[in-house]
């Protein structure tokens, strides 16, 4: 089927656009034309004024509409995180499981597995954040479960979530270079993270090809004047991209202010979002604007994707354009998919999120 999307304010990416029209066909955009280049084979969807930009990817969210996946372990609660995903404009996610027992993760990598042959969309794959971390920065993770790498079972891990296992954060200082070459080598996104390396022990890693970092600031070392930390090893590289949790919460929004001048477009919003449970190893408690354990430490956000980028713009001072990037386009730069994702323009894959001016989502399109 062939659509022609217009009557809009077009966020491709690349720049904003009035006027124009993106066609489509099977699910594949073709291209961005002025409105009286639509070929009358194209069925037109009329957006009223309204704005649309690349649909957003979260690359760390761990569920959603009241269910956490880690918790729940089945298949409902990856269709529930994928709704709640929908509902702030998002259709692509990692959908992430905390540091746990090897064998909760492999029986995670199997349900996916049944996800995707059920006919379910919107997970690229899963983040595995742990067991590698130091135990130093663990946050809200299970202290009991974190563990150095070996060999062997890496390697496992690799073979049984072949095709499923995509993304890890690791704590480079606790890991052996060859570990890090292994994942690298086998196209995990390796992602530096509850780390308490020291600028040199960071700089290093990233040397090895980490491309990137967890949650910018939270459980990793601070900058500091004698130590500038890993905070301070990702300012200070050229290409690192990191993860920002721009809930005003996690990070103070003059942090994110600061470190998006620094970082630019290695700068990428994540939820971090969970879900309200009493079972499981992760016991989260909803605190109205945030998760903590029962304890009171913080364990994750209440955000949505769009919620991400209207934070950034009404509290940190971003651009929407920029901001609507650093939900999309930046994060999809880590990603190796079949048909690209994160903007609007040839070849590109046909996943929208449609918004009014108050930032409030009106439609999301999937591919």
């Amino acid at each position: 089927m062939k659509t022609a999307w217009l009557n809009c304010s077009i966020y491709t990416g690349n720049k904003k656009e009035t006027g124009k029209a993106i066609l489509v066909n099977n699910n594949v955009i073709e291209g961005v034309v002025d409105e009286n280049e639509i070929g009358e084979a194209y069925v037109v969807k009329d957006l009223g004024g309204l704005n649309i930009a690349p649909a957003f990817i979260d690359l760390q969210i761990y569920g959603g509409d009241g269910w956490l996946f880690s918790a729940e372990l089945n298949t409902g609660a990856i269709d529930a995180t994928y709704r709640y995903c929908l509902g702030g404009g998002c259709t692509q996610f990692m959908l992430t499981m905390a540091t746990n027992t090897i064998e909760n993760f492999l029986k995670g990598i199997e349900l996916v597995k049944q996800y995707w042959q059920q006919g379910g969309k919107g997970v690229l794959g899963l983040h595995m954040e742990g067991p590698y971390l130091n135990p130093a920065k663990k946050g809200a993770h299970v202290l009991e479960y974190i563990k150095k790498p070996t060999i062997d079972e890496v390697a496992m891990l690799l073979e049984k979530g072949k095709g499923v296992l995509k993304m890890m954060t690791i704590a480079p200082e606790v890991c052996d270079e060859e570990i890090i070459r292994l994942l690298i080598n086998n196209d995990i996104i390796v992602s530096a993270g509850h780390s308490n390396a020291t600028y040199a022990e960071a700089t290093k890693g990233f040397a090895l090809g980490i491309p990137a970092a967890t949650h910018l600031f939270n459980a990793m070392s601070p900058f500091q004047s004698r130590e500038p930390g890993m905070v301070g090893a990702v300012y200070n590289n050229d290409t690192v991209k990191s993860s920002i949790v721009p809930d005003g919460i996690h990070v103070d929004f003059v942090s994110l202010r600061i470190s998006k001048k620094i970082m630019g477009d290695r700068l990428f919003f994540i939820t971090d979002a969970v879900a309200e449970t009493a079972k499981g190893e992760y016991q989260h408690v909803f605190k109205g604007d945030r998760y903590t354990l029962p304890n009171g430490t913080l364990s994750g956000s209440a955000l949505t994707m769009m919620q991400a980028v209207k934070n950034a713009v009404q509290h940190a001072g971003i651009p929407l354009e920029e901001a609507l990037r650093m939900a999309s386009a930046y994060p999809a730069q880590l990603l190796k998919t079949s048909v690209p994702l994160g903007k609007i323009e040839a070849g590109y894959a046909a996943e929208f999120v449609v918004f009014n001016d108050a930032l409030e989502v009106k439609e999301v399109a999937t591919a």
